[in-house]
């Protein structure tokens, strides 16, 4: 018997503790050895499906009622900058993060655009190229007792590689995945707890029993490195099961009940708050599904884009400002790089869908937002034109916008590693947006 059965058989599977089926001794793998001194983390809100530059950020008052929308532009707290009249709390922390206005995709589809803008490469279905947590994981090695890389929802098109994934850096580096409703009166991360007749004291007898067998197997397999560093991912995933910092970082009933409602009560806000929760704790990258819809692409409003913003933008709104005020608050923005951005945008033009009226897909140029972790704050990099169409000044690519973020995080893009064969870059392509760094 292996020790993989042995365990399984006492209740608690190490090997099976993800749900993506990635092991926790795996996660731990990563986190061994030293990096970077240079310590930010990032969290991610992903609007799925590309969220209105125009109605949110972009606004075009001068047009006609079929371009500019039903929304008004708002005064902010910085004297240049004026955003959607749906966004009011986000107007008065405006200082605390920097606009792009001037983004570009090569695609404008669902699956290629996700995985552009998490990695800052195109859609290779041969050897995908990794995403910036995965390569984060890779580059910079932590010991904190929880992941170091952590999505909150299943981002995945069905046709498409999960964005932001570890790619050619193998299923190691994948994301921790939490697909509950950390909302929900029920959430829990069960990956964390051990079976409910096995208690403490019979933990430390298998971890005993484990460092015996360890032992032993490394006598017979001494000349294979992996069996000692098996054996000490291993252990330290037996200790993760027990760890109190783990179990409370995931536990939002900590925080007080003002403060939660300041995120709100739903999924996005809640995952907002556990988000700051994470990166307290030691995680270092984590991507959170930025809508409260049911099913995926919910920022995708091909129809009834008014009706379904209006709920959206509130929420947005009350979840990522709360993020960054909270973390000012905590003396946490600083190291905590806070990003919002959809894959692409929305047409200029607004359709005349039966089912009323909305935008379509738009690579060709959008908005997202960037704050802390050493980002230059309250600055607009870049326009569009008159009808937010097109760059009009200062272009930025999303490997620009990647490029961006790996020097934020003390990145190498140019380390290689060799994939199928052949030596293959973190990020081939991409310019630092040099008006953004401190």
């Amino acid at each position: 018997m292996n020790r993989r059965e042995l365990f399984t058989m006492g209740g608690l599977s190490i090997g099976a503790i993800s749900p993506l089926g990635l092991s926790l001794s795996d996660v731990l793998a990563n986190e061994s050895g030293s990096g970077s001194a240079k310590k930010i983390s990032v969290i991610f809100m992903f609007l799925q499906g590309g969220a209105s530059h125009i109605d949110m950020y972009d606004m075009k008052p001068g047009m006609s009622d079929d371009i500019r929308g039903k929304y008004e532009p708002a005064s902010t707290n910085l004297p240049d900058l004026q955003l959607s009249d749906r966004l009011p709390k986000l107007s008065v922390c405006a200082d605390k993060f920097s606009l792009i206005r001037s983004m570009h995709s090569y695609t404008s589809k669902h699956g290629e655009g996700d995985v552009h803008i998490m990695c800052g490469s195109e859609l290779d279905k041969n050897v995908q190229a990794p995403g910036i947590g995965a390569v984060l994981s890779l580059q910079q090695k932590q010991r904190a007792p929880v992941p170091p890389f952590v999505h909150m929802g299943d981002m995945k098109h069905p046709s498409y590689s999960a964005p932001g994934f570890g790619g050619f850096l193998g299923r190691t580096y994948n994301p921790y995945m939490i697909k509950q409703d950390p909302n929900s009166p029920s959430f829990s991360i069960r990956e964390f707890d051990s079976a409910p007749d096995v208690d403490v004291s019979r933990l430390v007898g298998r971890k005993t029993l484990l460092q015996s067998l360890d032992q032993y197997q490394a006598q017979r397999e001494h000349q294979l490195e992996f069996a000692r560093s098996h054996s000490t991912f291993t252990e330290q995933a037996l200790s993760l099961a027990t760890s109190r910092k783990a179990k409370e970082a995931f536990d939002l009933s900590r925080e007080p009940a003002q403060l939660r409602d300041a995120y709100g009560r739903n999924r996005v806000g809640q995952g907002m708050l556990m988000a700051r929760r994470l990166v307290e704790a030691g995680v270092r990258f984590v991507t959170i599904q930025g809508y409260v819809d049911t099913g995926i692409y919910a920022w995708d409003h091909h129809w009834g884009i008014f009706s379904h913003l209006d709920i959206q933008l509130p929420i947005y709104d009350s979840s990522y400002s709360a993020l960054l005020n909270d973390l000012d608050e905590r003396g946490l923005l600083e190291t905590t790089l806070v990003i919002t951005a959809g894959e692409f945008g929305r047409t200029p033009k607004i359709n005349t869908d039966k089912k009323g009226p909305g935008r379509d897909h738009w690579g060709r140029c959008f908005s997202l937002t960037m704050g802390g972790g050493g980002i230059k704050t309250g600055q607009v990099i870049g326009s569009s034109d008159k009808f937010g169409a097109v760059p009009a000044d200062r272009p930025v690519s999303v490997p620009d916008f990647v490029a961006t973020v790996y020097h934020a995080l003390g990145l190498d893009p140019g380390a290689e590693f060799v994939a199928q064969g052949r030596p293959m870059k973190m990020l081939p392509e991409g310019s630092v947006v040099s008006e953004l760094i401190a």
